[in-house]
């Protein structure tokens, strides 16, 4: 029986309760159950997308770009990652416990210094390949870990979209994803279960495993489970169905076995947390698998209690597992093709706690890494420790948002308009980190470019919507869930306008309830999404 008048939580509960989210494309996600898939529809298997002349052009210019996000899950202290030297005597009244001595950093300028014991970074720095953006975050900072996350995944300040900016940039980039995935997975997610990164409308555009060794068996193998040793009896049977249909789920564990295959780690890694990971997306990147985005994940960093000694073993195993990282890829030179980054739901506050650790604030620093930098530096400025904000957190001076704009403009070449739309519509401006791309030349675009649609419900009504830019013939079909075709709603030439299909009364069919796919045709080129009916 649940009790109905439970006592309010306390600031403890509420912060183990944000620990215990979860939904059902998490779940999926944890037991192996999310990855790129095809299917058959009407009959016709449908196995490769069409690239758009959109995509085509974005793979010609991005070459050989690929970008690594590392989420410093927890929050991570930038206050004590990258200390201000000419602030120190604020520094010290702050932090009397958990500060840094002089004598314990390594100088990167006269104003700024990092621990020493982040010795392998020292390396980075000193060959160009490390950068810092000081004091990074946005307006009114939320201090919640998932609605924190959220946001620095959705772009979404006031929290209330729920699909991610590389989610986006997938969604617009391969429209029939749905049933026509492209033939390489767009992204790799390693944990962070759950992030909205890679999250579009309807799909989570990343091959995504709840940890390394996940990973590790579907490159090694070619598949998530082991078939060959289940026990003789009716449990037995029943495993291997569960196992060979999450195998099946997975359409791309032989593009990465193969990539996985014909590489190899050309130095020893830590062999647990992130250097383990990173050691796979080298292998993948060393054996051309070809995708673009990879996501990593440390945790650790939520250092209300003991911090000195939790902060130095995570960043030493940070500092570690990059330098070899980049030294695994330098031995086959794609390291130069690599860029690395820190992300993380916030900085935490200037003043230590009674615990010897830091609670939830705003601003920190990101971290980048990679030859592609073309030196060392910073970008912005280290926040003031005197002028704080009404919350008494660091003020940020740049917007992530700046940074995600200038990543994907600038490293991966993708279309500022592009940009743009996959950053809510809003036009941020780009920093000087050091890298530049050549601006993009599109001709010929497909007559759907810029085709637009969604679906809504009215009265239990599913509604179909869509804009039409041009004079062209559309075919809309539905599916059932296995790919059957089940009718046609509209086939036709449409002149330009905003459309509506009531899909129950399109269909001149009975359609029972449940859950089902159309198909819009504009020419060569397919937009995809799946309906519920009620």
């Amino acid at each position: 029986m649940c009790d109905t008048h439970k006592k309010p939580q306390t600031k403890a509960e509420i912060h183990v309760q944000e620990h215990k989210k979860w939904n059902r494309r998490s779940f999926l996600q944890a037991l192996g159950l999310v990855g790129g898939g095809t299917m058959m529809l009407g009959g016709t298997p449908i196995t490769a997308s069409k690239p758009s002349p959109l995509a085509a052009a974005l793979s010609q210019s991005e070459s050989d770009r690929v970008l690594v996000l590392i989420r410093l899950k927890g929050g991570n202290d930038g206050l004590n990652t990258i200390v201000p030297l000419d602030q120190y005597g604020e520094y010290e009244m702050l932090r009397p416990t958990i500060k840094h001595n002089l004598n314990d950093l390594y100088n990167l300028s006269s104003n700024v210094a990092m621990p020493n014991y982040m010795t392998e970074l020292q390396t980075l720095w000193g060959n160009g390949a490390m950068k810092v953006v000081h004091g990074v975050g946005y307006e009114n900072a939320s201090l919640s870990h998932f609605r924190g996350s959220d946001i620095w995944a959705s772009t979404d300040a006031e929290n209330t979209i729920a699909t991610g900016w590389f989610g986006r940039y997938f969604e617009g980039l391969y429209p029939d994803y749905i049933v026509n995935p492209p033939t390489i997975p767009a992204a790799i997610q390693i944990g962070s279960i759950g992030n909205l990164i890679f999250d579009g409308n309807d799909n989570n555009y990343a091959f995504s495993v709840a940890n390394p060794n996940q990973l590790e068996t579907i490159a090694q193998n070619g598949t998530l489970h082991d078939m060959s040793s289940l026990p003789t009896c009716t449990y037995g049977e029943q495993l291997g169905f569960i196992r060979g249909t999450t195998n099946t789920t997975f359409t791309y564990a032989e593009t990465i076995h193969n990539a996985y295959i014909s590489s190899s780690n050309d130095v020893n890694y830590l062999p647990q947390r992130l250097g383990k990971q990173l050691a796979n997306v080298a292998r993948m990147i060393k054996g051309n698998l070809g995708t673009k985005v990879y996501m990593v994940t440390l945790g650790g960093f939520d250092t209300h209690a003991n911090q000195t000694v939790r902060q130095q073993e995570i960043l030493m195993n940070l500092s570690n597992s990059v330098k070899l990282f980049f030294d695994d890829l330098a031995v086959t030179g794609h390291d130069q093709d690599v860029l690395a980054m820190t992300i993380s739901e916030f900085g935490r506050r200037p003043d230590e706690n009674g615990s010897n650790g830091t609670d939830h604030g705003a601003a920190a620093p990101l971290l980048m890494f990679g030859p592609g930098l073309q030196g060392n530096g910073f970008i912005g400025n280290h926040p003031s420790l005197t002028t704080l904000d009404d919350n008494g957190n660091l003020i940020y001076n740049v917007d992530f948002r700046e940074v995600y704009a200038t990543v994907m403009q600038e490293w991966l070449c993708i279309s500022p308009t592009v940009v743009n739309q996959a950053l809510l519509g809003q036009n941020y401006n780009t920093l000087d980190i050091g890298f530049a791309c050549s601006a993009l030349s599109v001709d010929n675009f497909d007559t759907a470019e810029g085709f637009s649609h969604y679906v809504l419900m009215d009265n239990n009504n599913t509604i179909i919507k869509f804009k039409n830019h041009n004079t062209q013939h559309i075919d809309i079909k539905l599916y059932d869930i296995l790919g059957k075709e089940v009718t046609t709603l509209k086939n036709e030439l449409l002149f330009p306008g905003e459309y509506s299909l009531d899909v129950k009364k399109e269909a001149q069919t009975r359609l029972s309830n449940g859950q089902y796919i159309y198909r819009i045709s504009i020419g060569n080129q397919n937009y995809s999404k799946s309906i519920i009916l009620r």
